[in-house]
């Protein structure tokens, strides 16, 4: 495409001498600045889509992709029926997982704090992986009778720690001659969990199943049961099939998914993210203007020697190649660079982030805020490889008026107003 006189004419211009210094900080500020918004763009798409990714694995390794719901607060009696059922009968579940789900108060010492109990049998959390490593610090062979284990940032509201006790109340309370009195029951805090999301680890408290039935006045029966499929690609299909064993069975009870009780959040990151890749782009585009301003000094500085190689022989289109190379170049460099740097970001951004906040001395990225713990990054090679070809393309683009005005000048008139 182009050829070797082409190419060494064009890496000459790109070497500024001395007097031409002001058109090279400009054409070093193009480069520079296409490097900065091309990284910038990966960086931030890539935490958007890590955060997504981070925060759906944590909600889906905690609970289900399709939750069952009794209605009412009439519990399930045969749930072991049920979940033998599902895990049996119904072909891409994975686990189903039966647990009795409450809102409750917490109280220890002068603290207090409302909080969301579940209880759940220790082989179920043994099931999901999230669950586990969220227990690795606490024994699940102690995860029985009346014990309960609280989020550690839970613990740390309350002021409680391992064998202290708390205080559970339930506004459902037993009826007596006097008005209906509160249930309360003091446990044993067995340990904590660390689940690395907030919500959880700042408002959940995990107990035995048993414990929890009898606590709630249940029986046999549980409130919920949480589903997980092996491909989420079949949800809506499994989930049909569960309504249809719900309806045929005793039993009411709402069925819904993950993307339900979490539509307006997800919604809200998805169009965070698409806004944000069309005001990050914006730069690759000033950056591009650079380019144009750059290079139209360039020809405007070059005009003697355009005329001298058009006399010389050079047609129009090896003129306007020479250009579009230098331009092409500017932008091919700084695309370059700048997904490097941006794959470099992304691969140390925690580590990045725990260093900006020691010189800050603040959090910035705030749990309470964010939900997670840790500041993820999920590079999606589709990702960066349309922010780099739209990088080149705004680029190529921009070379195209300075390359041609340099085609199109008249070599007799340069010449004589040099």
């Amino acid at each position: 495409m182009f050829s070797r006189f082409e190419k060494l004419v064009a890496f000459r211009y790109l070497r500024a001498k001395r007097k031409e210094g002001f058109i090279s900080v400009i054409t070093s500020f193009a480069g520079i600045g296409i490097a900065l918004g091309v990284a910038t763009l990966i960086i931030v798409t890539s935490v958007m889509n890590g955060f997504k990714a981070e925060l759906l694995e944590r909600i889906l390794g905690i609970n289900g992709h399709i939750s069952i719901v009794s209605i009412n607060n009439s519990p399930f009696n045969n749930y072991k029926e049920a979940v033998k059922n599902f895990e049996t009968q119904i072909k891409g579940v994975d686990i189903a997982i039966p647990m009795v789900e409450k809102q409750l108060l917490a109280t220890a010492g002068n603290s207090a704090e409302g909080v969301m109990i579940r209880g759940i049998n220790a082989n179920d959390i043994k099931k999901k992986e999230v669950l586990r490593d969220g227990f690795k610090d606490f024994d699940l062979n102690f995860f029985k009778d009346d014990v309960v284990v609280l989020g550690y940032k839970l613990a740390n509201k309350l002021g409680v720690m391992e064998g202290d006790e708390i205080t559970l109340l339930s506004p459902q309370g037993k009826i007596t001659i006097f008005g209906t009195v509160p249930r309360m029951k003091s446990y044993k805090v067995a340990g904590t969990f660390n689940f690395g999301m907030y919500e959880y680890d700042a408002n959940f408290i995990f107990m035995p199943l048993e414990a929890a039935q009898k606590f709630l006045s249940l029986g046999d029966g549980v409130t919920s049961i949480d589903v997980s499929v092996t491909d989420n690609g079949d949800i809506d299909y499994i989930k049909e099939l569960i309504k249809h064993s719900i309806a045929s069975s005793d039993n009411k009870a709402y069925v819904y998914d993950y993307r339900q009780t979490n539509a307006a959040f997800f919604n809200a990151v998805d169009v965070e993210r698409n806004v944000m890749f069309v005001v990050l782009t914006l730069i690759i585009l000033v950056a591009a203007f650079n380019i144009i301003t750059g290079l139209v000094m360039l020809v405007k500085d070059k005009s003697r020697d355009i005329a001298v190689l058009r006399t010389m022989g050079a047609s129009k289109g090896a003129i306007m190649r020479i250009f579009f190379f230098d331009g092409a170049m500017i932008g091919f460099v700084g695309t370059a660079a700048g997904v490097i740097l941006g794959l470099l970001f992304c691969d140390n951004i925690e580590n990045i982030r725990q260093f900006l906040q020691t010189i800050a001395g603040r959090d910035l990225f705030a749990a309470e805020i964010y939900f997670l713990s840790r500041l993820p990054a999920k590079v999606e090679t589709e990702v960066v490889v349309t922010v780099g070809l739209l990088s080149l393309f705004l680029s190529f683009i921009a070379t195209l008026y300075p390359a041609y005005r340099a085609a199109k000048m008249d070599p007799v008139e340069a010449l004589r107003y040099e």
